[in-house]
């Protein structure tokens, strides 16, 4: 994967406010993610649906509260 590093180097450095250490400290996930073109997809509807049906309210906890 090839990396436009002057456009990076703006976003983090001008965009983001990091100094030239912390952005050269971060990997290239961790940048994608400060820069909200990295990370998982949002809780859709049906995934909400899916953790309500296995995770309802009222029952009781782990520790049997």
């Amino acid at each position: 994967m090839k990396f436009d590093w002057g456009a990076l180097m703006r976003a983090g450095i001008a965009g983001l406010r990091l100094t030239p250490a912390e952005f050269w400290a971060l990997t290239p996930a961790e940048l994608r993610l400060m820069l909200g073109t990295g990370g998982p997809a949002p809780l859709g509807r049906a995934r909400l649906e899916d953790l309500i049906g296995q995770y309802p309210d009222g029952g009781k906890d782990d520790r049997g509260i």
